[in-house]
């Protein structure tokens, strides 16, 4: 393979000395043929890879066969102008077998050839390869996204992440080369007529002063030569123009040329068989027998040695194992494992519409990665565990300013930002109303508006709140995670929490798990203490109030109200301010009434209140909440310890986002705050 190293090298200077040094009939001829056979080589490779980077070469091979038929139609004019009209056997057999002594028809046929050839097939394979250079350049932050994402998750290594991203960057290379090259076709077929004027008018000229021939004989051989001479060109620049068209709806190589050719080209043996075997028909038009059987001989031995080379080998033990690779979509999920690859559902997963690409794309100076891990670290300080990897994926079926949040593998949240605007939040009372696209803000519910960046410095004199893009989307990804970090808690993550632990204090690890309170045990306790919102940082005390209480119950929702008293100083410190707890109390008839209808069952206790009781206490704690609303952005509700988790779990249902605690839950060092009391009349 070291001869095909440096053969192109050598014929791409071949090609150059064949514009200056005339050529005998009998090796322009071969040459024709060679072109010809080239092109049916090219033509079948695009239609045999399976995507472009297995054919990177192809911009630059395009530039070499254009120049070898240039040089040929050079030649070619100096040989019929020359030799009275002789420019060999292929040119003279091709005339005739098109002109079929009708000057008039041939012509009209040469044209019609050279007009589909400019106009359907260059021309469109020029847009395609404008249009796909446009889309891969576009869809890169796109893909680079896609790599980091996968990297974060441990989907990839570093070095698989490198070679994606290097394979992104030759594919936007590729197509923006093609291009660029796709306009050397075109050029070649407004060039070929030009060059048959020449032969046609030039000939004839050259005809009659010679004075050899007579007018109608001189008709006669040039334009046969002619005609000859410019299919010659067009129908391998046909080919090749079909082959551009092809390979650009599938990016460049990292290797030189010369080994990208012998590597490519000549990877599809049962190409080179093919375009040998399509050579031999040309003998039944007229070509020329010695020449079309050499470069036909050559490429079918060629292929068949090839072919022969990758033939797979089966030992004579290795029984009905197969060694062929899996070609089809169905031969792949033959194998179980790969079907059991798709039931792997991501713990986090956010869709980016086509218009947020650039907002997570590090080239281009997006900060949403970086905030994103800033934010996993800032949670994990805040509530003790570790949210998973976020997976990045482009949402082809979102509207492009859309994104939406996946839990699990199903939407939670979605929003819309626009990424040249910003997000106004407007005062109380606005010096100036600002114009803008009204919205509601996705993480908080609340009314706001885009507003375009020459507004921004209106919009802040005027006391408008602005949020960039990228913060609107964080702001709304922490809330979401903050409200589903209980569902984000799984056993594996509880068992890295045991064993960060372990390091500080193993003793009471080993005294606890599993002989008092199992890991799902305390996984349920966590879960519950983050579904209200309480840090599980303080893994210690947990663990200690748990072997404490374990032993005498069961009861997970008991085991977290033991949990919740032992840290009421983190407790405090969340939802106080300024050494103050605003806080609704609970009436003590309500709290009777609770205690009196609680259920205890094996597996816990349940509320059994009577349905108006219900309707009476959700209607007098929906007044003292619309009371305090303007005072308090979260209520806080009040209770006895032992009406605490009822409560909670009734008023759920219908403010999922109160706060309800009990007075062992207070630190002493705080002054409560009453701002109102839930009462019923009786």
């Amino acid at each position: 393979m070291k001869l095909f190293n440096n053969l192109i090298s050598g014929f791409v200077i071949l090609v150059i000395f064949l514009i200056i040094v005339p050529l005998p009939p009998m090796l322009l001829d071969l040459m024709f043929i060679l072109n010809l056979a080239v092109s049916f080589v090219i033509l079948l490779t695009t239609m045999y890879i399976k995507e472009s980077l297995e054919f990177s070469i192809f911009p630059s091979l395009l530039l070499i066969t254009t120049l070898f038929r240039l040089a040929l139609n050079i030649s070619s004019t100096r040989s019929i102008l020359t030799n009275d009209g002789y420019a060999g056997e292929v040119v003279k057999t091709f005339g005739q077998f098109v002109i079929q002594g009708n000057v008039v028809v041939g012509l009209v046929i040469f044209l019609i050839i050279v007009l589909v050839q400019f106009i359907v097939i260059t021309k469109g394979a020029e847009r395609v390869a404008e249009v796909s250079a446009r889309f891969t350049l576009d869809a890169m932050p796109g893909k680079q996204m896609a790599i980091d994402a996968d990297l974060s998750s441990g989907l990839i290594t570093e070095d698989q992440a490198r070679e994606r991203r290097a394979n992104v960057s030759r594919e936007a290379d590729f197509f923006g080369s093609m291009d660029g090259a796709s306009k050397f076709v075109k050029g070649d077929a407004i060039l070929s007529i030009i060059v048959t004027l020449i032969n046609l008018v030039g000939g004839m000229v050259v005809g009659m002063i010679s004075g050899s021939m007579e007018f109608s004989e001189v008709m006669s051989v040039y334009s046969t030569s002619t005609v000859g001479d410019g299919l010659m060109s067009q129908i391998p620049a046909l080919l090749i123009s079909v082959a551009t068209g092809m390979i650009v709806t599938r990016s460049a190589s990292e290797s030189n040329l010369n080994s990208d050719v012998s590597k490519q080209l000549f990877s599809q043996p049962l190409v080179l068989i093919m375009s040998g075997i399509a050579m031999i028909f040309l003998c039944f038009i007229g070509f020329p027998v010695v020449q079309v059987l050499v470069i036909s001989t050559v490429l079918i031995t060629f292929g068949l040695i090839l072919l022969r080379r990758q033939r797979p080998v089966v030992e004579p033990d290795a029984g009905l194992i197969s060694t062929e690779e899996v070609t089809s979509e169905a031969d792949f999920y033959k194998d179980i494992d790969n079907v059991y690859g798709l039931l792997a559902v991501d713990q986090i997963e956010m869709e980016l519409g086509y218009s947020l690409i650039p907002l997570v794309d590090e080239d281009n100076g997006g900060s949403f990665v970086d905030r994103v891990i800033m934010f996993r670290k800032q949670f994990a300080l805040e509530m003790g565990i570790v949210i998973p990897s976020v997976r990045l994926k482009d949402g082809g079926e979102l509207n492009p300013n859309q994104y939406a949040i996946k839990l699990k593998g199903e939407y939670v949240a979605q929003g819309d930002v626009l990424t040249d605007h910003y997000l106004a939040l407007a005062p109380e009372n606005p010096s100036e109303i600002v114009d803008g696209i009204d919205t509601i803000e996705a993480a908080f519910g609340m009314p706001a508006k885009w507003i375009s960046e020459d507004k921004k410095i209106k919009a802040e004199l005027a006391g408008y709140t602005l949020i960039d893009p990228t913060s609107v989307i964080i702001t709304h990804f922490s809330e979401v995670i903050r409200k589903h970090a209980y569902e984000l808690l799984t056993r594996q993550e509880v068992n890295n929490m045991l064993n960060n632990l372990r390091k500080t204090n193993e003793t009471i690890v080993n005294d606890t798990i599993p002989g008092i309170v199992s890991v799902g045990d305390l996984q349920k306790v966590l879960a519950n203490l983050l579904r209200e919102s309480i840090p599980v940082r303080d893994l210690e005390t947990i663990v200690e109030t748990l072997s404490d209480y374990g032993a005498t119950t069961k009861d997970s929702d008991m085991l977290t109200e033991y949990v919740r008293q032992s840290l009421k100083r983190t407790i405090t410190r969340r939802f106080a301010e300024a050494d103050q707890l605003k806080v609704i109390s609970l009436d003590a008839r309500i709290e009777n009434a609770i205690m009196s209808s609680v259920k205890k069952m094996d597996g816990g206790s349940y509320l059994a209140l009577e349905p108006q009781t219900i309707q009476n206490i959700i209607a007098a704690t929906n007044h003292e909440i619309d009371k305090v609303k303007d005072l308090v952005q979260v209520p806080i509700i009040l209770t006895s310890p032992i009406v605490r988790i009822y409560f909670k779990k009734l008023v759920d249902q219908f403010h999922p986002d109160a706060i309800v605690l009990s007075f062992n839950e207070v630190d002493n060092d705080v002054q409560i705050l009453a701002l109102g009391n839930i009462s019923i009349s009786n």
